[in-house]
């Protein structure tokens, strides 16, 4: 029989508020996966399964952000956000107007700044980037708009030394 405590995922109790489930369900879902019979929990990616930290809808931050674990953002945040080995989630109401360098990038709302994600970008079907975005794999679903400059793919020992210092304006990775 189906009890309540069952239902709850285990581990991801920051993500249970009320608030903050409905606005993950969009991201965790993609048209190009094969729809399963299995739980909610096992349908979600590994990124918004782990637990980490979130700006939900109607909180605006300016600044500079750190942080080695995840961060959902479905708010404002302007600035800066650096996740040193987290994944950053931009919900479908997220608006992030800063340079990002994070391991893992997934965007279903808006980013206005440079994009640096060491293993992957995802651009879901309702996600919008203007500016530079450098990684080594890049998604983007039919509907997403990416406007700047994309470089994607494993970079050369050259391009990944001049990478880890960051966009510095110049490319001498093409000499």
């Amino acid at each position: 029989m189906w009890r309540k405590e069952d239902a709850k995922p285990q581990g991801s109790e920051p993500l249970a508020t009320p608030a903050a489930s409905p606005s993950v369900a969009p991201v965790a879902s993609s048209p190009a996966s094969p729809k399963t019979n299995a739980s909610p929990a096992a349908s979600v990616p590994a990124a918004s399964v782990r637990s980490g930290a979130s700006i939900s809808q109607g909180i605006k931050i300016k600044g500079e952000l750190t942080g080695s674990e995840d961060l959902y953002v479905d708010g404002i945040v302007e600035g800066k956000l650096n996740l040193s080995n987290g994944v950053l989630t931009i919900g479908p109401n997220g608006t992030v107007k800063a340079d990002v360098d994070a391991r893992e990038v997934m965007i279903s709302g808006r980013i206005d700044g440079n994009i640096n994600a060491r293993e992957k970008i995802q651009l879901w079907s309702t996600g919008q980037v203007s500016g530079e975005v450098r990684t080594e794999r890049l998604a983007i679903e039919e509907g997403a708009t990416l406007r700047g400059k994309v470089e994607a793919g494993k970079a050369p020992a050259k391009a990944a030394a001049a990478a880890a210092k960051g966009f510095s304006g110049s490319n001498t990775a093409a000499d």
